[in-house]
């Protein structure tokens, strides 16, 4: 439940994208409702037929509130740095000023531009949510690295069904480059992919999918905002959503129900949600919260259970669903 401290640069960039547009890639409906979905941009029809590289980086992987998000670019091979790099001096863009972010995507947003008509870009927006209920899960199957894993290789297959001739992929790793790497060239063989740290400052297609992300998390989290922005007029919004940012947890000290703690733009799976809530409790601001074992009173009992003798030894219920072969005895 420790916070990640894979991305302690991003975690410094404390400044949000000003919002002087709404993306494509912003769904009020399900940022409130606290559910994840992926956004795609409509696809240049030269680029079904025309050699293309993919760039893939995120935004918001350390934040306790709001979206992870993973952004997806892509635009013909040979255009990659003139277009990008050349024309339109993309670089990580954890160096760019909000301005020049919202800038550089309205841009791609914009039909008629040269980035809009030359490219495509996808995000994937995890909420805080679903983020937090994957790491709780029974299973422990959910950390973050499995989710990142999984939002990216869905983003590539999202792409690859829609005609796109990518043959090129770079990625900004999520973990060791080389097992990374590994895994994915396993899922896509015919695709040349390389994973790399700071890909984002290397390939300028990557730096692109940054952006997208960076941008449309910064508005998600805006989005977010909102519905609070009247509730809580002492303390000015909460910041970017890093735990290391005073004004967001200013805003999570000031805003906990000391029953349901937060609402779902938060990562309760997060060492800061634990720790903040503790504290609540020993002061009696919050409610400390037991949830006792129901096993002797049947509350974990499956339905399976009341099928079989308690003296039966129990069988794979799975592969046992239609019922057991039988000797020709019974008939």
């Amino acid at each position: 439940m420790d916070d990640p401290m894979d991305d302690q640069l991003e975690s410094q960039d404390l400044t949000l994208t000003p919002a002087t547009f709404t993306p494509p890639s912003i769904s009020h409906p399900a940022l409130l409702a606290g559910e994840s979905y992926t956004h795609h941009s409509p696809v240049p029809a030269h680029l079904l037929s025309t050699p293309c590289v993919l760039g893939i980086d995120e935004a918001g992987r350390g934040p306790v509130l709001g979206p992870m998000v993973y952004g997806l670019y892509y635009l013909s091979t040979t255009l990659q740095h003139s277009l990008l790099a050349e024309t339109h001096h993309f670089d990580d863009s954890k160096v760019f000023t909000p301005a020049v972010r919202a800038d550089l995507f309205q841009k791609i947003c914009t039909p008629g531009t040269d980035l809009y008509e030359q490219s495509g870009w996808a995000v994937r927006v995890m909420s805080a949510r679903d983020i937090g209920a994957a790491m709780l899960s029974a299973n422990g199957g959910g950390n973050l690295n499995t989710q990142a894993m999984d939002a990216t290789i869905q983003l590539i297959r999202d792409v690859l069904e829609k005609g796109v001739m990518v043959k090129e992929v770079f990625i900004d790793t999520i973990g060791p480059p080389a097992t990374y790497q590994k895994k994915l060239e396993k899922l896509f063989p015919t695709l040349e992919i390389t994973v790399a740290k700071k890909a984002d400052s290397l390939y300028p297609c990557v730096s692109a999918a940054s952006v997208c992300a960076k941008v449309t998390r910064d508005i998600a989290l805006e989005a977010l905002y909102d519905p609070y922005s009247t509730s809580f007029s002492s303390v000015p919004g909460w910041g970017s959503g890093y735990p290391s940012d005073v004004r967001c947890t200013d805003w999570m000290k000031g805003a906990l129900d000391p029953v349901f703690g937060w609402g779902s733009e938060c990562r309760f799976s997060w060492g800061t949600v634990k720790e903040m809530l503790e504290v609540k409790a020993k002061a009696k601001e919050a409610v400390n919260v037991d949830w006792p074992e129901d096993e002797d009173e049947g509350g974990n009992m499956r339905l399976t259970s009341f099928m079989r003798n308690e003296e039966e030894e129990p069988r794979d219920e799975l592969g046992n669903w239609f019922g057991c072969r039988v000797g020709t005895e019974v008939f």
